[in-house]
């Protein structure tokens, strides 16, 4: 927020996650779901009463609730921004894409309601990955989150490696070919 004509109030702040912002003189504002504009005017308006000539101006540095998550068997498991009509699919790219040890049948989407709740939804990821039907891929919204969980076989070879193989007392040698 900069103030032109009192630059001693300028500030960098942060949308609460209430979606108020705190500023000096007028307390708290409500900032989630206006346009820069929108904020502006109603902070020149808040601000007459107690400056002179309120110049101000909302400069957004970071669109900080455009974000999801993606966990599990992805390359980069962790936050993705939401840009534009960002599908499912688009936003498993983002987190580099499925690893070998995807479930590609039972994708979980969890996402809220809107009283809030979090409701899930099992996604099967094959017929848009291999083309044959990309028409079922639906639109990540922020604050989604994604889980790719183990396939099967991924869930087997862990148990395989953690109680047959690293628990042997010794490692077992190739057998030799005759």
């Amino acid at each position: 927020i900069k103030f032109y004509t009192n630059p001693e109030l300028n500030e960098d702040v942060l949308v609460r996650p209430d979606g108020m912002i705190s500023l000096q003189l007028v307390d708290e504002v409500l900032a989630a779901g206006r346009t820069p504009k929108e904020l502006d005017a109603d902070l020149t308006k808040r601000y007459t009463g107690e400056l002179a000539d309120p110049q101000v101006s909302v400069i957004v540095r970071k669109p900080f609730g455009q974000r999801m998550y993606v966990d599990g068997q992805v390359g980069s498991p962790g936050e993705v921004l939401v840009l534009g009509d960002m599908t499912l699919y688009q936003a498993l790219q983002k987190a580099g894409g499925l690893l070998e040890t995807a479930h590609r049948k039972q994708i979980i989407l969890i996402r809220r309601d809107a009283e809030g709740k979090p409701f899930g939804r099992v996604i099967d990821i094959r017929p848009i990955q291999s083309g044959v039907n990309p028409a079922v891929d639906l639109p990540v919204q922020p604050l989604d989150i994604v889980y790719v969980p183990r396939s099967k076989i991924a869930e087997v070879d862990l148990f395989v490696k953690q109680y047959i193989r690293d628990a042997m007392p010794i490692q077992a040698f190739p057998i030799p070919a005759f």
